[in-house]
């Protein structure tokens, strides 16, 4: 996700607390928000996939490869 489609969100929740917005920029916002929302998503997911932990009896468990890869 860009600047640009960050700062069109805020701008379009700026608008709709001022004066309301048309169905098509309600449309609009509905849209880059989930768009938002699936980026997070896949940066948290990534960060994730990236965390190892090592065990009690020393082995490293990569969790990502345990948990992750399956059917993101």
């Amino acid at each position: 996700m860009n600047e640009e489609k960050i700062a069109r969100i805020n701008e379009l929740y700026h608008k709709s607390k001022a004066e309301g917005l048309t169905e098509a920029e309600k449309k609009e916002q509905a849209d880059l928000r989930r768009e938002y929302i699936e980026a997070m998503k896949m940066n948290v997911r990534a960060q994730l996939n990236n965390i190892s932990i090592q065990n009690p009896d020393g082995t490293i468990t990569d969790l990502g490869e345990k948990f992750g890869k399956k059917g993101n």
